[in-house]
């Protein structure tokens, strides 16, 4: 009963036990014109706590009936006062619980039997019919205004229960596309690494032997990377660094092209515009790999006071390509997606050079003010 019913037996004990005891008190009070309680009287007062059990499966017909004991127990010549607790009590739930219509339209049935009654024994005193209807009219307002609180409370709940959804589903967003970028760079970085040792490993045994220890520092890092990234998913686990441009050496070191790295001027950067321009070096570094072996890159990082421009541009292959054909297609429109998520752009596509055709990538990352 606690699971489906909630308070209502709490509520109902109470209110019994209120009535009661107002009842008593009441009555001796008013022993002087009024009738002295009996079984009736009590079983009378019993009507409405059993109203408020069965309030939620019949919200009409308990009101109702709790309505018309509390007349019974006016018109049976009993004390006034404790009758009227289980009425007002059922009245304030209907409203809070949605019932609007069917509140206001028991108020009014109230108001009348009231009104009714005292114009039956004689008293049709108007302030005396003015104090029944501002006392409904207050009840009925501060259970509205009751209702308005808890609908804005459930709505705030809904709205954060939907924001938390949203944000939870841009971070599962936000680490596949970390995952494909890591693991798109470096399988692609191993492929070409290991193709290398291949062709090398009778003709130049040590150029093959840097190739191959490049392979084993290329899977070491794709292995942490993997695993900075799904301990997001555990409950309570720390996020490791991302990648951010003070590994962009590294990443050079380790991508196996001629790579020249420059900077123009230094700042600091938001996390996110860092991770983002890091991931487009990466990715362009991979497509240089995979499109463009032997080519010289070079990649550039210019620090304004508005925006951060990486460019990134290889001078064409100088060996048959051996991975030109393997890739997902995913690399460009994905960096387009990372700058275009910030406020930036990319533009990406040929560039002619001496003696045939390289390739440019240019992202412009939006910055906010410097603050002193």
């Amino acid at each position: 009963m606690r699971g489906k019913y909630g308070f209502d037996p709490y509520l109902a004990l109470i209110v019994a036990a209120a009535q009661m005891v107002i009842a008593k008190g009441a009555s001796w009070g008013q022993q002087a014109f009024r009738e002295p309680l009996d079984p009736y009287a009590y079983a009378l007062l019993l009507v409405g706590p059993l109203a408020i059990l069965a309030h939620r499966r019949f919200p009409l017909v308990s009101t109702a009936a709790a309505l018309a004991a509390c007349d019974l127990f006016l018109v049976g010549g009993y004390a006034y006062g404790p009758s009227f607790i289980s009425p007002g009590v059922l009245l304030f739930l209907l409203v809070t619980r949605g019932k609007r219509v069917i509140a206001w339209g028991m108020a009014g049935m109230t108001l009348l039997s009231f009104l009714s009654y005292a114009w039956l024994v004689g008293n049709r005193d108007l302030f005396h019919n003015v104090w029944i209807l501002t006392f409904i009219m207050l009840l009925m307002v501060l259970a509205e205004l009751v209702r308005i609180v808890k609908e804005r409370r459930a709505e705030r709940g809904r709205t954060a229960e939907e924001e938390a959804r949203r944000q939870a589903s841009e971070e599962r967003l936000t680490m596949a596309q970390e995952l494909h970028d890591v693991l798109a760079h470096n399988i692609s970085l191993i492929h070409v690494q290991a193709s290398t040792a291949l062709h090398l490993i009778d003709d130049n045994p040590e150029q093959a032997r840097t190739a191959l220890a490049t392979i084993k520092t290329a899977s070491k890092e794709v292995l942490g990377e993997m695993r900075s990234v799904l301990n997001v998913l555990r409950e309570g686990a720390p996020r490791s660094p991302t990648a951010g441009l003070d590994r962009l050496d590294e990443l050079v070191e380790r991508s196996g092209l001629q790579v020249t790295l420059k900077r123009v001027g230094s700042r600091p950067l938001p996390p996110q515009v860092e991770r983002a321009a890091y991931r487009i070096v990466q990715e362009s570094l991979t497509n240089a790999a995979r499109h463009a072996p032997g080519s010289e890159v070079t990649v550039r990082l210019e620090y304004g006071t508005q925006e951060l421009a990486v460019l990134v541009r290889d001078s064409g292959a100088t060996t048959p390509a051996v991975l030109s054909e393997s890739g997902s297609g995913n690399g460009i429109p994905g960096m387009r997606e990372r700058a275009s998520a910030l406020g930036g752009s990319l533009v990406a596509g040929p560039l002619p050079v001496p003696g045939g055709t390289g390739f440019q990538v240019e992202a412009r990352l939006p910055l906010p003010e410097e603050t002193s």
